[in-house]
């Protein structure tokens, strides 16, 4: 924005500073030009009354010396002639049959006065023609043509010129100094409202906005501090809100489970299937307190990374698939299903840490093996597309329809089908995934796969290849191989 500002404000200054210097330029040339035809036009009357007098007595000594004296003085050439073209006196090498000189000449005697028109510049050059009758009134006693030089006259202009160019260069420099703190005191402000904003859109807390510039940014600013105090006070009872209470729940879900363990030896056996129920439920809660802690920390981290670098992190996403396709393996074989890993030829780097990426393929893996269905056919595929890295999951289960694949990333949703089969499931796996995808600059789609099935894509910005040797990789997936699978969320 400031860079904006200011090109406007340097374009109203130049635009401020030519107004001024162009008219101011051409007026000085033409001043000088002015200055330059009086002079001569003094010269030539004074010529025509000496030539006057000099036809009066017949005597032409004195004009004569007068306009030899003048060209030696300043090097003009000048030409005086009778009333019938003859030459009473030539110098500067001019003479009165020269063919620009004959028609000045013929003008004078017609009693018609000759000044060049047109203003000087700076690079005019070579000379300019004057012409004016002698006598008085309407009786022609003679012509006088003077061949004067403009290259004194373009030198002063030239001076002028750069005088008037120096103070409209100081001007602009002088307007662009405060065009700058003007656009510093205005634009400053806004920036820090700007990063301010950004930080308290990414959930985290704002530094306090300084109030500057001008009373009505001092105003917004103060107005802007006291909303994101209430906002993030908000926000940090909403997260301490999830965060404790799901720590504070641990406690006594460990000590109902240790009393309904210790109640089983005690219960009658048609008692079972009560008990079978309590443990579900308590299982499914447990998942639930879990999953909403990781949906919590995914959002925070997510936010953090929104306003803070984080182009750092990188990970070989084929070496995170094959951990967790040998982690995940034994668990689809027990659910009846088959997992399939399709190997990338080579490393594919993915601009995210591998416990991220580790965390999302155990969510997309957990879904389908848990919703497909015994005797599913399920892929696990690692690639590159352009500037992005593509983790895929594709299953041959029922899959979902278009009006569910919109709400598949819904907290708590879960499909009709999966709550009449009685899938465990809490609905926050996929919007966990979602989230940790898209505080790397990435995103989750969900779309069918043909001929049937769900078709699961996590997509992450491709990392910059920088030859990280495969024994970090190995070291990155045995630490995956430890990682915990969690409850994958509903489809």
């Amino acid at each position: 924005m400031r860079t904006r500002v200011q090109a406007a404000l340097l374009l109203f200054v130049v635009i401020a500073v030519a107004a001024f210097a162009v008219p101011l330029l051409l007026f000085t040339a033409s001043d000088r030009t002015q200055q330059l035809v009086l002079a001569r036009s003094a010269d030539l009357d004074r010529f025509a009354s000496l030539m006057d007098q000099a036809a009066a007595t017949g005597d032409t000594s004195a004009v004569t010396a007068e306009v030899r004296r003048y060209t030696q003085l300043y090097g003009e050439a000048l030409v005086v002639t009778d009333t019938r073209r003859n030459p009473v006196v030539q110098t500067g090498g001019m003479r009165a049959a020269d063919p620009a000189v004959a028609r000045l000449l013929d003008a004078a005697l017609r009693n018609q006065t000759a000044h060049p028109g047109g203003a000087l510049r700076p690079w005019s050059r070579g000379h300019r023609m004057f012409a004016e009758p002698a006598g008085t009134g309407t009786r022609v006693s003679g012509a006088v043509v003077l061949r004067a030089s403009v290259e004194t006259a373009a030198d002063d202009i030239t001076r002028r010129w750069a005088a008037v160019l120096a103070g409209a260069a100081l001007a602009a420099v002088a307007c662009t100094v405060l065009a700058r703190a003007a656009t510093g005191w205005v634009v400053s402000p806004l920036r820090r409202l700007d990063r301010a904003v950004g930080q308290l859109a990414a959930g985290l807390p704002p530094e306090q906005t300084r109030a500057g510039g001008p009373p009505e940014l001092r105003q917004l600013a103060i107005g802007f501090n006291r909303m994101a105090r209430t906002v993030t006070a908000a926000l940090e009872q909403q997260r301490r809100l999830v965060a404790d209470t799901s720590h504070q729940m641990r406690n006594p879900m460990a000590a109902l489970r240790l009393r309904v363990d210790a109640l089983h030896t005690h219960l009658p056996a048609s008692a079972d299937r009560t008990y079978s129920g309590v443990t579900t439920e308590l299982d499914r809660l447990e998942s639930l307190l879990d999953d909403l802690l990781a949906l919590a920390t995914a959002e925070q981290r997510a936010g953090e990374l929104t306003v803070t670098d984080g182009s750092d992190a990188r990970c070989d996403a084929a070496a995170v698939a094959a951990a967790q396709h040998r982690l995940w393996e034994p668990v689809a074989h027990r659910a009846g299903a088959r997992l399939a890993l399709r190997a990338a030829p080579a490393p594919v780097p993915a601009a995210c840490t591998d416990r991220e990426l580790a965390q999302i393929t155990d969510i997309l893996l957990d879904n389908a093996i848990k919703y497909a269905g015994p005797g599913a056919e399920i892929s696990l595929r690692c690639t590159t597309e352009g500037p992005l890295s593509v983790l895929t999951v594709t299953d041959d289960g029922p899959g979902l329809g278009t009006e569910e694949l919109a709400l598949a990333t819904t907290r708590f949703w879960r499909s009709g089908r999966q709550r009449e089969d009685g899938t465990t499931g809490t609905g926050l796996g996929l919007a966990i995934a979602e989230q940790l995808l898209a505080g790397r600059g990435g995103r989750l789609e969900l779309g069918p796969a043909h001929p049937r099935g769900l078709r699961a894509r996590a997509i992450v910005p491709r990392a910059e290849t920088d030859g990280a040797d495969g024994a970090d990789r190995a070291d990155r997936a045995d630490r995956a191989d430890g990682g915990d699978g969690g409850d994958g969320g509903a489809r």
